[in-house]
């Protein structure tokens, strides 16, 4: 018998005892997304219970249940020991997709790169050859529906440079969301002693994606994904079966066991649920049924009065656990073979923003007015924003009846630790657009390179000349949009103002005026601010369903 000891919560001491013999002949191809193995309804029978006893047995069984729309605690059990997240792991993979999308750095119809590597990552995976390319939309549904090992080790490699990079931004990322317990050392959730959550860690997850990413979200629900000709359904046997889930994943390694997320809203109630470590794909699922039913009477059905799930700073440094968890052996990892390594992108000093009278702005991609966000492309970048100019990004949202085709817009939050301490940029999922498609060259498909901060951006939009100088305003402010009408403007800010109450009492209204090429766009601002009043602004304006960020000259 082997013994093992798992570091909880407050440093508590678990210990397990599991059988040597215990999956002996696993592989790491033995590691996939087994999800797709379990593909039979489960149906409601009187033995539920004893498969939920079954499964609570389990040496690495956690579970928890939380109401949204309160935050409170339903349902919970080993809720802070240290679990394998498997893929689940991609949520947080996603989450980052999902972040740049919205900072500009990439687009849903750009593509991205399959290394030799990522190619030959274990199953599940899309099967891309080494060169090949896959969209970011189809990458995002691959990540959802199939579980493609390769193509989250491809989103890695193509945002960050590498793999280990971006598992080290995820870490960044689960700490800045309060995910205090987890350990990111890969894109995927493929086996790695000290790649470890929490199912507490792993809701905190499942409900801020969908606050920070309202407009991402809905990928999760793809129920089937058709990709050269092959379709491909969702690993969750719970959409579409259950009535009120909308997502989110699957999960499973031989030492983590079956596991489930899942996002379920029905009658006016909302909760996030977890199971983890369940014996197989059917018992795991009639768990999560079982809690579902017994939960949602008690979720509240009245309006939320649970905060947004907010990030905080980024900063907090990555250290490997020192805790292991051993609830079913580890598997041996098959050697990879590994490319020559991609040059690690050159930390860029980022300043906060400033108003870019005669400074040129950055280059950005916007796609023409849909319905759905599926038309963009990649924004090819060789160099970044030099840190004396405001960072404008943008991203298609649904075509509006206004005159002018008013877009959204995020500011651009700083990427690594080893960036300079600027203010990062916003939790907004969304503000106005200051450009439009016509106006910009369509870049080639490479991946995302970041090099060195400067001004002279070829192909950058130029401020023009004759555009009104206006006296630099100092200090924090906010802002609510852009967009090429003045009156329009203004509208946005009697609109924010009328909703703002207290939070915009004192502040003060005004538009400044922004020049590209021969197009005049007109940003919605308010001044008056400090740091921490403008950050109480956005998040007073959020509630009542107006988009801002905070700014600093």
């Amino acid at each position: 018998m082997i013994a093992s000891c798992v570091t909880g919560r407050g440093g508590r001491i678990v210990t397990g005892l599991l059988a040597a013999t215990v999956f002996a002949g696993a592989t790491f191809a033995g590691v996939a997304d087994a999800d797709a193995r379990s593909k039979r309804k489960v149906k409601a029978t009187s033995s539920r219970p004893a498969i939920a006893q079954s499964i609570s047995a389990r040496a690495n069984y956690a579970a928890l249940v939380v109401d949204a729309k309160t935050g409170r605690t339903l349902f919970e059990k080993n809720s802070d020991s240290l679990r394998f997240p498997a893929s689940i792991t991609k949520v947080m993979t996603l989450y980052l997709v999902f972040e740049d999308l919205e900072r500009g750095r990439i687009e849903l119809d750009g593509r991205i790169t399959m290394s030799s590597r990522c190619s030959m990552m274990p199953p599940t995976k899309l099967g891309v050859r080494t060169g090949g390319t896959v969209r970011v939309e189809d990458g995002i549904k691959a990540l959802v529906t199939k579980s493609a090992n390769d193509v989250a080790c491809a989103f890695a490699e193509n945002l960050e440079g590498s793999e280990a990079a971006f598992a080290e931004r995820m870490t960044r990322k689960a700490r800045a969301l309060g995910m205090s317990q987890s350990t990111f050392r890969n894109a995927s959730g493929l086996p790695n002693p000290t790649h470890v959550t929490t199912a507490r860690d792993l809701v905190t997850l499942g409900r801020a994606i969908q606050d920070r990413f309202p407009r991402y979200y809905g990928y999760f629900g793809t129920r089937v994904f058709t990709f050269a000709g092959r379709s491909m359904p969702n690993h969750n046997q719970l959409l579409g079966r259950v009535e009120g889930v909308d997502g989110i994943k699957t999960g499973y390694t031989n030492a983590s066991g079956f596991n489930l997320l899942s996002s379920v809203k029905s009658n006016g109630r909302s909760i996030v649920a977890v199971v983890m470590g369940g014996r197989s794909g059917a018992s795991r699922d009639a768990h999560m049924r079982e809690l579902i039913a017994l939960n949602m009477p008690k979720a509240s059905p009245g309006s939320r009065t649970a905060p947004l799930v907010a990030e905080s700073g980024e900063r907090t440094p990555v250290r490997a656990r020192p805790a292991v968890i051993a609830a079913i052996p580890m598997p041996i990892p098959a050697p990879v073979v590994e490319a020559a390594p991609a040059p690690a992108p050159v930390p860029v000093p980022v300043a906060a923003p400033a108003v870019p009278v005669a400074a040129p702005a950055p280059r950005v991609a916007v796609a023409a007015a849909t319905t759905t966000p599926s038309a963009a492309r990649i924004v090819q970048t060789e160099r970044i924003v030099a840190p004396d100019t405001e960072p404008v990004v943008a991203s298609s949202v649904g075509a509006t009846t206004t005159p002018q085709t008013l877009r959204w817009v995020v500011g651009a939050p700083a990427t690594t630790g080893s960036v300079a301490r600027a203010r990062e940029l916003p939790q907004e999922a969304s503000a106005y657009a200051e450009t439009q498609a016509s106006a910009l060259p369509t870049p080639s498909p490479r991946p995302v390179r970041v090099a060195s901060a400067s001004n002279d951006i070829e192909g950058a939009p130029q401020v023009a000349p004759t555009a009104e100088r206006q006296p630099v305003r100092k200090g924090w402010f906010i802002q609510i949009g852009a967009t090429t009408a003045p009156d329009s403007a203004q509208a946005l800010l009697s609109d924010a103002k009328s909703k703002g109450g207290r939070a915009l009492s004192s502040a003060e209204p005004f538009t400044e005026v922004y020049a590209k090429g021969d197009t005049t766009y007109y940003r919605a601002r308010f001044a008056g601010f400090n740091e921490r009043s403008a950050d109480a602004a956005c998040k007073a304006l959020k509630r009542s369903s107006v988009s801002c960020f905070a700014v600093k000259n």
